[in-house]
């Protein structure tokens, strides 16, 4: 028998986690060779490498915060390139490969059902090829439905149909996948007054955002005959995700607009004011797109707006942040232990307790890898503690929001906020365990003290 190379020896000691960021940081280095090629950009154009790994690290990871202007920069097949990178972003790598691999009648093995697990922060081998068949069949269904509607509506605002299907196309990439990226120049401004594309861009957002494993669910229960449906039962993890986000949205607007109600939103009709605040606050799940220039609310409005971006999106979604389900564990937990209250139960259902360990784990974690990006970039760059607070929730929640100083930045600010943009899209769990010691520990115990805490 032929001994193994060493580089396989080597590959199948790697843990999952590790395999699967291996993965990762291959799509961004075959993603920056791709976007480096010179038929991406526009003649004449000519960037930094920086920005160019800047941008393949933000499309992959599906943030949006840019140090170039698309609209400006690249071709019409670098803007189609950089919609199949948001694409691969969303879905995941291992999703994207397994449905290669399916297409081509390939078999999928225990190892590759371990990756997917991993890539979609799954807790079960069971049902994985059919979750990544469900979840592009769903994305490319409401993608089609979406391209369809914004690039025939947009026959009225562009002179050719090219340039509207176009702009329709990466539109719905762009908000499906929370890309928030734009090839307008200027986001979503141009349609500040018309809610029709306000409209279909944050149910897009929401999509993305509110998580595959939903979406799934919600499709088996629209499709399923009356029988079945009446005995049908939503997941915890539908029902906590769905509630928490909604609630995110509506307290989100809320606080938006009073926060501003004597500012920005004082000379606005309260359509106006609906539709700014609303948008706003469905963007800060990981959406990144905008209907106003961010800049122009208060300092309370951006602490703010930066709280919503580091919460992020669901589980299982094309965003990042801590995640709705984590936020809200770790909510119910404060209440329920400062009312005496022994265990978790949510929807009458009672929480794992490695389920809240998971949770109280990553929203210490990403506070700290958060206050440790802000004191280092604070550091070397002259803007304020706010303007880089919002720029490092930001890239962490994969937002892709800007208070207009991404282009500013030092090549060392762009490399922290990559690290922030990729821990976010992977997500705080997958990123602790790529430090993981495989080895078992030993069956023993020390003795127990109590410590005063508190």
């Amino acid at each position: 028998m032929q001994d193994r190379s060493p580089l396989l020896i080597w590959i199948n000691k790697l843990s999952p986690v590790q395999v699967l960021l291996i993965f990762y940081f291959l799509a961004v280095l075959v993603s920056t060779i791709v976007m480096s090629m010179p038929f991406v950009y526009q003649d004449g154009v000519d960037i930094p490498f920086i920005d160019v790994v800047f941008t393949s690290v933000s499309a992959l990871s599906v943030t949006g915060l840019s140090s170039i202007t698309i609209a400006d920069t690249l071709s019409t097949s670098g803007i189609i390139l950089l919609a199949c990178i948001l694409q691969l972003g969303a879905v995941g790598v291992m999703a994207i490969g397994t449905f290669i691999w399916l297409v081509l009648g390939k078999k999928i093995g225990l190892k590759e059902r371990r990756l997917i697990m991993t890539d979609q922060n799954q807790t079960s081998f069971e049902g994985m090829v059919r979750l990544i068949i469900q979840i592009v069949y769903v994305l490319l269904t409401i993608e089609l439905i979406g391209f369809i509607i914004l690039g025939t509506y947009f026959l009225q605002y562009f002179p050719t149909a090219g340039e509207a299907y176009l702009n329709g196309f990466f539109g719905t990439i762009s908000a499906i996948t929370n890309g928030g990226f734009d090839i307008t120049g200027q986001s979503l401004i141009p349609f500040k007054d018309d809610y029709f594309v306000q409209f279909v861009n944050m149910l897009l957002i929401i999509f993305g955002a509110i998580g595959f494993p939903v979406l799934i669910e919600v499709k088996e229960f629209i499709f399923a005959n009356t029988d079945n449906r009446r005995h049908m039962r939503f997941s915890l993890f539908t029902k906590v995700t769905t509630f928490t986000f909604m609630i995110l949205v509506v307290v989100g607007a809320l606080f938006i607009y009073l926060l501003d109600i004597n500012g920005f939103f004082a000379d606005k009709s309260w359509h106006e004011a609906f539709f700014y605040s609303l948008f706003q606050s469905v963007t800060t799940r990981s959406g990144g797109l905008s209907t106003m220039d961010v800049s122009e609310l208060s300092d309370q409005n951006h602490l703010f707006m930066s709280l919503l971006m580091f919460i992020g999106a669901s589980p299982s979604s094309a965003g990042g942040g801590i995640r709705t389900t984590t936020f809200a564990l770790v909510l119910i937990f404060i209440f329920t232990y400062a009312r005496g209250g022994k265990s978790l139960r949510i929807f009458k259902r009672e929480v794992y307790n490695e389920d809240l360990l998971k949770a109280v784990t990553v929203t210490l974690m990403a506070f700290i890898i958060v206050f440790c990006a802000i004191l280092t970039i604070s550091i070397v760059e002259p803007f304020s503690l706010t303007k880089i607070l919002f720029e490092v929730t930001s890239a962490f929640g994969t937002v892709g929001l800007s208070l207009g100083i991404t282009s500013e930045i030092t090549t060392f600010s762009k490399i922290v906020l990559m690290l922030l943009m990729f821990i976010g899209r992977v997500g705080i769990i997958t990123f602790i365990f790529m430090f993981k010691n495989n080895k078992k520990s030993g069956n023993y115990h020390y003795p127990k003290e109590k410590l005063i805490i508190g």
